[in-house]
This record gives structure tokens, sequence and C-alpha cells, in this order.
């Protein structure tokens, strides 16, 4: 869209505004978004150079660290910047980013859903959980760690180590139900001291060293590679480490904008990031005895144990992140139907995506306190950490294709050109992650691959159950045999929820039968989920009047919505609909499952299918009806 010629100037207050909007984001952002790549430099140095060391007896040369520093770089500059901050930001889901939202962009541009994007879809989220169990006990623990290095507490604090980080990590998740919003205060402030701190460490130690500084030659990463063939390949999987947690930039798009994020990571974040990784390789090579722990050995002694705090606050900022995408990402796929229903609760009045999810928050706690103990160490856990990322990315990479090609309007060589790059990098990564299966790196593999098959099976069985509940009674037979043999017809309205307004729901038909009743005005009430993240509320209402007594009403809400019937049908008020919701019985249809050999799924499938569905949310709390007005008639279905 060109921009007029003769617009007039805004106000100076309004350039004002606009100016403290932006900034105000650009600060949330740099606490949200980047917590967790912000807490990189805690151990992938420490790691990368470990493989070196142990390979040379302890010990690297400046050319080897000057090699693993500039893979470390270049990795930053071709993954994050490039794809995430000037390619895949541009693909938003109206302002919306993340694999499922690109997943639904990608399907509404194809106009189906088909199977092979589903499975790219479903495998990303499934691979984002086990990111979200690791990324907490990696972070925290590579923090308390460094407790070990404080003068007068080595060999004194290690048995408090576990102890001290698993303390952290409860309290962590204890607190979410009060919602991030009061924490979120400091996030940005405490971030951009943690990057303040990060850069003037790696500056202070640069300046002694500058032949580190070559490292920004793409040649000595190409170099290391050629002369180290398998090593360089070991090396990979660690260095891979620094860009853990870049997914956040295109999953947060929606909360902060494309502007603010790349402005956070070009002008603060990427400068930060370089030039500590700088410093902890001119640091090795001028001591190095520091090679155990670089990043603790930067600061003096005087400075470590304020540095160990901050630290701390950073990483449970990371992993506040990450439990906070694990909602958004939750919420997501109950809307796109590929979970059960889940209670969700709004935790701020102000901001509508703060949530809190309880079933998720105490399953994830489980997984991170068991990955944590399991493991041990944080060296131990990056054995298992990066795995689930780089599968993560390798998914949007190829969902990016889809969406050049089909939403972007260009050429499909094109969009192959564009990818390609970034797929065959992620494919070297990809690869030699895999040597990190026997070393943990199947536990997030094993959270991924379960995840794909709950929601797989979700799916599946919501789909034959749809499809067995259509065929009942379809909504013109129930008329013809109405006209036939009308019921006794009592006063007020009854709501109807069916999620085909085409078939006769099961409780208007049970209600029919028991009661051989029916109500003067009859609303058949269908809530779907847009392939948008928000719908706008002149799209939200579709009104269908069948016969002047019963009206078909479609409530429309964006997969980044929680959907709301009250709200919903005051709208739908506005528009002509003739209700009055306190005086209004809505009716549900609570359906017993059983299984059968016979229903499309093996049995093991269907009693997972139906274990899921016993446990979903209620239908009246997660769609917000009014308990008092609810009336609940079941019926027995085999699956």
């Amino acid at each position: 869209m060109s921009t007029p010629t003769h617009a007039a100037s805004p106000a100076p207050s309004a350039v004002d505004d606009k100016s403290r909007g932006f900034w105000g984001l650009t600060l949330a952002a740099i606490g949200v978004v980047y917590g967790d790549i912000g807490t990189s430099p805690l151990y992938a140095f420490r790691e990368s150079i470990g493989h070196v060391a142990r390979e040379q007896g302890g010990a690297a040369g400046s050319a080897e660290i000057i090699g693993v520093i500039s893979l470390m770089l270049w990795t930053l500059i071709s993954i994050v910047t490039i794809k995430y901050a000037v390619i895949l930001l541009r693909l938003d889901n109206r302002g919306e980013g993340g694999t499922l939202s690109l997943m639904a962009l990608v399907q509404r541009a194809l106009g189906k859903r088909t199977p092979l994007i589903f499975l790219i879809g479903v495998a990303g989220a499934g691979l984002f959980y086990g990111d979200a169990m690791l990324t907490p006990a990696i972070s925290v623990l590579s923090a308390v760690e460094g407790l070990a290095l404080l003068p007068g507490l080595t060999g004194q604090i290690e048995p408090f180590i576990m102890p001290v980080t698993l303390g952290i990590l409860v309290a962590l998740f204890l607190v979410q139900r009060h919602g991030s919003g009061f924490v979120g205060a400091f996030f940005g402030p405490v971030c951009i001291l943690w990057f303040t701190v990060l850069g003037g460490l790696g500056l202070m130690h640069l300046s002694q060293e500058l032949s580190m500084l070559n490292a920004f030659n793409p040649v000595n990463a190409i170099g290391f590679l050629i002369n180290h063939p398998d090593l360089g390949f070991v090396v990979l999987g660690s260095v891979f480490l620094t860009v853990t947690g870049a997914e956040a930039l295109y999953a947060d798009m929606g909360h902060f904008g494309r502007k603010p994020i790349s402005v956070a990571w070009m002008w603060l974040v990427f400068p930060a990031l370089a030039l500590n990784y700088l410093g902890q390789g001119a640091l090795v090579i001028s001591n190095p005895s520091a090679i155990s722990n670089p990043f603790f050995f930067m600061a003096s002694d005087a400075w470590r144990p304020a540095l160990v705090l901050l630290a701390t606050a950073a990483t449970i900022i990371a992993s506040q992140a990450v439990i906070s995408g694990a909602y958004s990402l939750t919420q997501q796929a109950i809307q796109l139907g590929l979970l059960p229903r889940m209670r969700i609760l709004q935790t701020s009045e102000r901001h509508h995506g703060q949530i809190y999810m309880p079933q998720v928050n105490y399953l994830l706690m489980i997984g991170v306190l068991f990955m944590t103990f399991s493991f041990g160490s944080s060296s131990a856990l990056s054995g298992a950490y990066g795995v689930s990322v780089i599968g993560t990315m390798l998914t949007s990479s190829l969902l990016a294709i889809l969406a050049i090609w089909k939403v972007s309007k260009r050429p499909l060589w094109l969009a192959v050109v564009i990818m390609a790059p970034f797929i065959i990098i992620e494919m070297i990564f990809a690869a030699s992650n895999l040597l990190k299966i026997f070393h943990g790196g199947i536990a997030p593999i094993l959270v991924a691959l379960g995840s794909t098959i709950i929601m797989w099976t979700w799916v599946r069985g919501s789909t034959l159950l749809h499809e067995k509940t259509r065929r009942d009674v379809s909504l013109q037979q129930m008329l013809a045999t109405l006209e036939i043999s009308p019921p006794r017809r009592v006063r007020g309205t009854a709501v109807f929820l069916t999620a085909d307004p085409q078939a006769a729901p099961t409780a208007l038909l049970h209600n029919l039968k028991h009661n051989q009743v029916l109500h003067e005005r009859i609303i058949l009430l269908s809530v779907r989920t847009a392939p948008t993240p928000r719908e706008a509320d002149a799209d939200r209402v579709q009104i269908e009047t069948v016969r002047d007594d019963i009206q078909i009403v479609t409530l429309s809400f964006g997969f980044m919505e929680t959907p709301n019937v009250i709200r919903g049908l005051t709208l739908a008020r506005e528009q002509g609909l003739a209700i009055e919701i306190m005086k209004t019985s809505f009716f549900l249809s609570r359906r017993a499952l059983l299984p059968t050999d016979r229903g499309g799924m093996p049995l093991w499938q269907d009693h997972l299918f139906i274990f899921l569905a016993r446990n979903a949310s209620n239908a009246i709390e997660f769609f917000h009806i009014p308990t008092s007005r609810v009336v609940e008639l079941g019926a027995q279905v085999a699956v």
C-alpha cells in the first residue's frame, strides 16, 4: 500500500505515544523473546570447545578457538538474522507467527488440510514441548552451577546445587497461577542489564586479544571443519546451542510486532552475544585453565557472585518465556482441534495473551523436574538440548516454502531457492545432533513423539466421532418428523450446542424423546475456529433462520482467542437475535464413549481417545456458559 504524498503530519502527542509504544514493545520483547537465546553463553561455548579440548588432551589452540567462535557467529547470522529476522518475520498470519500459525496460514491458502502439512505442523508443535521441558532445566541448572566457582564455596556447595535448582524450578511453576504480568514488568530491564553485562564482559576480554576478531571471517569456520572433519561434525551439535530459542522471534511476533523484535536483535541482542562469545574465546586463549567454565571466569572473584545472581535471574526469565509459550501453543492447538479442551484462565484484564493453563503447567513441571534430576548437570543436559530445537526449525523452513509460494504468490522455484540454504544448514545441524541420541537426545524426541501421537489420535478420533454422530438424524429429517407429529411446546428459548448445525443435536433428540416437549424458540449454536489468530466482531456472528421458531447461530473465534459464548450471543442480539441470555436454557450433549473393534482406529488408540475425552475440560467452563442455565443430556457412543 503506497503512502499518500500529501499526508498530514501526526500531532506531536500522537508521535510521542507511538514512539513510547514502539520502545515499550521493544523493551518487552528483549525480556520475553530473547530470554532463551540470551542465556546460551552460559553453556554453548563451554560445550563446543570442550569437544576440542578432550580431543587434544585438555587444551585447545588459538586456531581451533577462533574457528569454533566463527562457527557460532555465522550460525547466529545465518539462522537468526537472515532466516528469522529477515524472512520468517514477514510471513505472518494476520500479525501472528509460530509453527501452528504458519500451518493455518498455509492451509487457508491451499483451501484444505493436507496430511503432509498437518504432519509437519503437529511435529513442530510436539518438538516445542520437548524444548519447553529442557530449556528451564538446562538454563537454571547452568546458572546455579556457577555457585561452585565462587571463592570459598568451591568443593562445598556441589551437593546443594541440585536441591537449589529444583527449588527454584518448583517455585517458578507454582507462581504461574498468579500470572506473569507482575514478574513480566521486570523482564525487560533485567534482560537489558543482562545483555549489557554480556557485551561489557566480552569487550573487556576482547580488547586484550584482538585476534579474536578474525572469527568474523567465515573462512575460519570453514577451515576448522575442513581441518577437523570428524571433530567438527561433533562440535556442530554443541555450536547449535547458540541459536536455541531463535524460534521465539517468530512465535512471539503477534505479541510484540516485527519491527520491535528486529530492532532489539540488531541493536542490542546480537551485538551483546557476539561480543560475549568473542570475549570467552579471548579469555581461553590467554588463560587456558578457564576452559572448564569460561563464562563465569570472565568475571573477577569480587564480581562473580553478582554475575551468578544475574545469570539466575536471566535463566528464570528464559524459563518463564518458554512456559508462557507452551500455554499459547496449547491454546492454539485446542482451537485448531488438535487437542481436547483444557482449562484456560485469563490472568490479566488488560492483556488477552496472558493466560494460565493448570494442566499444562503441572505436566510441564513434572517433565522439567524429571529432566533436571535424571540428567544431573547442564553438561549432560546439553546432550539432549538442541535435538528438538533443530526439528522445530526444520518444520518452519518447510512450511515457509509453501507460504512463500502460495501466500506471497512467488514462483515455487524461487521459494525453494530462498529456503534451501537454510534447510541444508539445518539438515547438517540435525545430523550432528543425531549423535546425541544415545547421550540424552532421545528424551525430547520421545516427548515430541508422544505429543504427536496424542494430537493425531485426537484429530482422528474426533473425525470418526463426528462422522458417526452426523449419520444419526439430520436436521431436515427431524423437522419433517415435527411437522407430522408436533410435540408439546413450552415457553422460553432453548440453545442447543452442536458441532454440525445440519445434524440434529443429540441433546435435542433426547429432550424430545424423554421430556416430549420443545421450547417455543430453538437456537442451534455452533462454535467454529477461524483460520486466523483473531476474528473481528463484525465477522464473528452468522445467523440463519431455518423457520420462524428455529435459528442457526454460528460464532467464530480465532485460534488465539478463548471462545466466549455469552459474548458472542450478546453480539448476536445486537444484530437482531431475540434472546434473553439469563432466561435461556442451554442444552449440552454429554457422550459416554465406548471402545469397539470396528471403530476405525486400533483398540489402543480408541482407549487413548476415550481417556483424552474424559479428561477434557467441561464445555460449560470452556465456552463460558452460565452454569445455572445449563441442562446436560447424555448418551453412549461406540468409537
